[in-house]
């Protein structure tokens, strides 16, 4: 017997999952997001829900994932243009951090770090989308130097310090630390990038 036949409402696509839990976190915070909320907005119990995803963390980390392969797209369209590789990592670093104080991808790799201290699969799967992002920006650089444009750096070693960088900058931006703000984060990253990266 069918879903339907016996009145129940068919679960949703993961990807109608991953766009409600990303909107209910952009319209009230992460901290709103209980899978009892989530199945309300998708007209399906919390049971339900966990019946398809096992758990609350891996719900966060398959919505992350979900996320960051949109952006990723994004990412690998700024990286695949004519531009020059100063500009092209310029986007990178746009694209990398937190538009505003509790931006809802942001707000849920912080989740997703804190839940990482106590849950293996969540570390394995952050670092892979690390990882992603990591490559791009290694292949990025080895352009520029290719091309004359930034200095001959190690490009695996800046990497991991510009990763940290953008971090390190991004995560008071996304929880609203007074003082931090996306145009500050970007002016201090700018400036390192002249100072150690690119040619005069």
């Amino acid at each position: 017997m069918s879903d339907r036949e016996q009145g129940r409402r068919p679960a949703p696509p993961r990807e109608e999952v991953f766009a409600a839990a990303m909107d209910a976190i952009a319209r009230q915070g992460l901290a709103a997001l209980t899978m009892a909320a989530l199945g309300r907005r998708l007209g399906m119990s919390a049971g339900h829900l966990l019946y398809y995803f096992g758990s609350k963390d891996r719900l966060l980390l398959e919505t992350l994932g979900w996320s960051e392969a949109e952006l990723g797209e994004r990412r690998r369209a700024a990286l695949a243009s004519d531009a020059p590789a100063a500009r092209q990592l310029d986007d990178y670093v746009a694209l990398y951090l937190p538009t505003r104080a509790g931006d809802p991808r942001w707000a849920l790799w912080v989740e997703v770090w804190g839940r990482s201290l106590a849950v293996e699969a969540m570390r394995t799967g952050q670092a892979a989308i690390e990882a992603a992002w990591r490559t791009d920006l290694v292949a990025l650089l080895r352009r520029g130097i290719a091309a004359g444009e930034f200095r001959a750096v190690d490009p695996e070693r800046f990497a991991v310090r510009l990763g940290a960088l953008l971090d390190g900058f991004g995560t008071p931006v996304v929880t609203g630390v007074p003082g931090a703000s996306r145009e500050a984060a970007l002016a201090h990253i700018g400036e390192y990038l002249d100072d150690s990266l690119h040619l005069r």
